[in-house]
C-alpha cells in the first residue's frame, strides 16, 4: 500500500468519524427529544451525516474529487441511496430482532454501511 493510500484511509476514517457522531446526534436527539420512531430518526439522520460526510470527502479526504463528473457525483449519491438502504435494514434488524436498543444497533449498522462506503464512494470519486 502506498503512502498517499495510507493517508486516504486515516483522512477517511477521520472524516467517518465525524459523520458517525453527526449521524448519532441526530439519530438521539430526533428519537429522544421529539419523539420521533427511530427509523425515521435514523433515515433523516443517515441523510444529514451523508451529506456532510459527502462534503468533507470532497474536499479533503481525495485527491482530485473537485474533478468530478456529474457521472461520478451520481454514483456517489446513488451508493449513499444503497448505504441508507443497508442502514435501515440493520436497524430494523438489530432492534426488532437481535432486541439491541437503537443506539447499539446504530454502532453494528454503521460498522457494515462503513465497508459498502468506503469502496462505493472512493469508485466515485475517483472514477
Amino acid at each position: 500500500m502506498s503512502h498517499e493510500r495510507f493517508l486516504e484511509i486515516v483522512r477517511f476514517c477521520f472524516v467517518g468519524g465525524l459523520s458517525l457522531l453527526v449521524d448519532c446526534a441526530v439519530l438521539f436527539g430526533l428519537t429522544e427529544f421529539f419523539g420521533v420512531h427511530y427509523l425515521y430518526s435514523a433515515g433523516i439522520s443517515f441523510t444529514v451525516s451523508v451529506i456532510f460526510n459527502y462534503w468533507l470527502c470532497v474536499t479533503y479526504v481525495f485527491k482530485g474529487a473537485k474533478k468530478q463528473t456529474p457521472k461520478q457525483a451520481a454514483i456517489f449519491i446513488g451508493s449513499s441511496v444503497v448505504g441508507l438502504g443497508l442502514n435501515q435494514v440493520c436497524m430494523w434488524f438489530f432492534v426488532e430482532i437481535i432486541f439491541l436498543h437503537y443506539m447499539a444497533a446504530k454502532l453494528g449498522a454503521t460498522a457494515i454501511v462503513t465497508l459498502w462506503n468506503y469502496f462505493a464512494k472512493r469508485k466515485a470519486i475517483n472514477g
